[in-house]
């Protein structure tokens, strides 16, 4: 975008598709809510007579007080949305040429607390994979403590391709690994997971079937129950956390416990947003913009 004002274009046709909406009141009566003109107005500023407050588009979304051009963080959005390792905040700040790393940071955490889901609507359905992987420090000497790494979960729906994670606060037990199936796979469904003894007790409520990758058994057919020719595997549910690894790997290199929810959500996004053009995907992403907000002072007291 060649200017500011283009750029507040771009996010009110998106966001206020029929006109300006009050962030507060939520009004969008034409006759109540209205641009302001005028040489000493600012530009993009509109007044609600219903509430009697000025705002503009970027009140009451990720961008509110923030310092940083619009333009640029528009161009922020799509970098990220079009990056299929994520963009580390580092390269974020070169590209930008942002002032300072925490600057960078506070950015592009915001925009993953907005691509964040709070609350699903619905639960999988169908055949659902699950499965668990682990990111921290690395370990050294015998055995493979994992007591001291982070779990993410993930539960991908295969007839829609539709991924949720759960990043697990404490140690992997049967009981939270239990609670995560269901918590998001409706009863009844077809839940494929690995040999992992905490999914152990599923099948009273679902149609537990398990591979078993220590006998090299990466998919099969099952044939316990009725001849359904379904594969047996959770190939899906271990691609998506491909890209994830490589991100940790390459691009952030380490992620901490007390964010590593956000960073999933990113990934998460993109993985459910795969089959469009990066433009579709970032105009997705800028729809999940209002209501968001994110101080500093949230992210450095995360836990």
């Amino acid at each position: 975008f060649a200017s500011d004002a283009k750029a507040r274009e771009f996010v009110e046709m998106w966001l206020w598709p029929n006109g300006p909406v009050c962030p507060r009141c939520q009004s969008n009566d034409p006759e109540r809510v209205y641009r302001m003109t005028g040489k000493s107005t600012r530009p993009g500023l509109c007044n609600c007579k219903d509430c009697r407050r000025q705002f503009t588009v970027t009140v009451g979304t990720i961008f509110e007080d923030s310092h940083i051009p619009l333009r640029k963080w528009l161009v922020a959005w799509f970098l990220m949305c079009s990056s299929k390792k994520g963009m580390s905040s580092l390269q974020m700040q070169r590209i930008l040429d942002l002032g300072s790393y925490r600057t960078a940071l506070f950015m592009t955490h915001r925009i993953r607390h907005a691509l964040k889901v709070e609350a699903f609507d619905g639960k999988l359905t169908g055949t659902v994979e699950v499965d668990e992987c682990y990111f921290g420090p690395k370990t050294h000497g015998k055995g493979f403590r994992r007591s001291s790494k982070s779990a993410v979960v993930a539960l991908v729906e295969r007839q829609t391709g539709t991924r949720r994670s759960v990043v697990l606060d404490e140690i992997v037990t049967g009981r939270n690994l239990k609670q995560a199936v269901r918590d998001h796979v409706a009863d009844g469904a077809t839940v494929n997971t690995d040999e992992h003894p905490g999914y152990n007790g599923l099948g009273g409520e679902y149609r537990h079937k398990s591979v078993r990758h220590a006998k090299v058994e990466g998919k099969r057919e099952h044939h316990r129950t009725e001849a359904d020719g379904e594969v047996v595997t959770t190939n899906y549910a271990e691609s998506s956390f491909s890209l994830l690894r490589r991100g940790v790997i390459g691009t952030f290199h380490n992620i901490s416990r007390k964010h590593l929810g956000l960073y999933v959500a990113e990934f998460d996004f993109r993985w459910n947003q795969r089959k469009v053009t990066d433009g579709d995907r970032t105009v997705a992403a800028l729809k999940r913009a209002p209501g968001k907000r994110l101080t500093y002072r949230a992210i450095k007291g995360a836990k």
